[in-house]
């Protein structure tokens, strides 16, 4: 049998079964890989959780075959040099699936990663996917070939697209809140900001000690040492680097993406490119601190698929709002919010206005919840 994708039937169903058994996105991660491998056989390959806002990486990044180093190069060759199989473009495409070698016709060469990244690893094709769903990117994979392999064929292509859905359907879950743990300040990990800062040319030279706490709390994943003995995440390389991309169209400059320390509390990581005296492009500073509210239901919704209008009703709800006053606040009757409730709580398996504010915001979110003009018997 040629090297190109095997018969997926009951290999595919097992892939899946996997992935839902998975108890987080890293693990889902190591045994979609490892299953798909058989399927699908591959040399090196990076999976990514992306922000589905955003469409920027973001923790955790599972990389087999890479080295740590190298994916940083890989994603600063995409953000400055490349013009092929752009993830960007990719996420919108109808089908995000695309190899190297059969959009190129035959050409590699064509594209940047290719000549500066593949080549010197001893690298043939890459087959890029976006796991999409709902038009939301969730992650984003890449399949390496050494050379001596076949391209990746029509079958590859089929095979991965079939699973772009399910996976990000699985990835998108994860968002599903977790049980509380202690609050943070009884765990020794900070509550405000912490703060790294880059050189123009990337390299780290300053760090908070909020910011190294903060790291300590994350997944494992790709990094690399520093001189001031911090290991770099990829994913913070990543923000770095795509905040002097934009900065160097003349776009914002400035980037943010979410994502959960392993014990499931959300931060936000927002990035920006300063400039100098001269106006010149210098250092970026990247800023690390709690998620609020607003930051963490949009995937909180996505993850129990609550429509827009369920998740406005259900802001009001965790205020304290009654029916009548939700309806008001919305223009909809008071039939018409309660049908908007019984929704909810169908889709996150609760049957209370208390159960579902304590299902959906952890305790210490919930005192950036109220406001005093809000809080009211419901």
């Amino acid at each position: 049998m040629s090297q190109s994708a095997r018969p997926a039937g009951p290999g595919r169903s097992e892939l899946l079964a996997r992935v839902e058994h998975a108890p987080h996105a890293l693990r889902m991660f190591a045994d979609a890989s490892a299953q798909l491998r058989r399927l699908l056989p591959f040399d090196a390959a990076v999976w990514r959780v992306t922000d589905p806002e955003t469409g920027i990486m973001t923790a955790p990044i599972h990389a087999e075959n890479i080295d740590e180093k190298s994916c940083a190069a890989y994603w600063e060759l995409e953000l400055f040099a490349e013009s092929v199989n752009l993830y960007s473009e990719l996420a919108q495409a109808p089908v995000p699936v695309a190899g190297l070698h059969r959009t190129t016709g035959g050409r590699p060469g064509l594209s940047a990663v290719y000549q500066d990244f593949m080549v010197p690893r001893g690298l043939h094709d890459e087959l890029r996917m976006v796991l999409r769903v709902g038009g939301r990117p969730q992650g984003t994979v890449c399949l390496f070939r050494e050379h001596g392999r076949p391209a990746f064929g029509d079958r590859d292509t089929e095979l991965v697209a079939s699973l772009v859905t399910p996976l990000a359907r699985r990835l998108r879950s994860y968002a599903e809140p977790q049980p509380a743990g202690p609050p943070p300040y009884a765990m020794g990990v900070p509550d405000g900001p912490g703060l790294l800062l880059f050189d123009p040319a990337g390299e780290l030279v300053s760090v908070s000690d909020e910011a190294r706490r903060y790291l300590d709390e994350l997944p494992d994943g790709p990094s690399w040492p520093t001189a001031l003995g911090l290991r770099v995440p990829a994913w913070v390389q990543g923000i770095s680097t795509k905040v002097r991309a934009s900065a160097h169209r003349q776009d914002r400059g400035t980037a943010r993406i979410r994502l959960r320390t392993r014990d499931g509390r959300w931060l936000v990581c927002h990035a920006t490119c300063m400039r100098q005296a001269d106006g010149s492009l210098g250092g970026t500073a990247v800023v690390l601190e709690p998620a609020k509210v607003s930051d963490v239901m949009p995937l909180v919704a996505d993850a129990y698929e609550l429509s827009e209008r369920e998740l406005e009703v259900t802001k009001y709800v965790a205020r304290g709002l009654s029916t009548e006053k939700i309806a008001g606040r919305l223009f909809l009757s008071p039939h018409t919010v309660r049908d908007h409730i019984k929704a909810v709580f169908e889709k996150t398996g609760v049957s209370s206005r208390g159960e579902l504010v304590g299902l959906l915001f952890i305790d210490h979110y919930r005192p950036t919840l109220t406001t005093p003009q809000d809080v009211e018997d419901a």
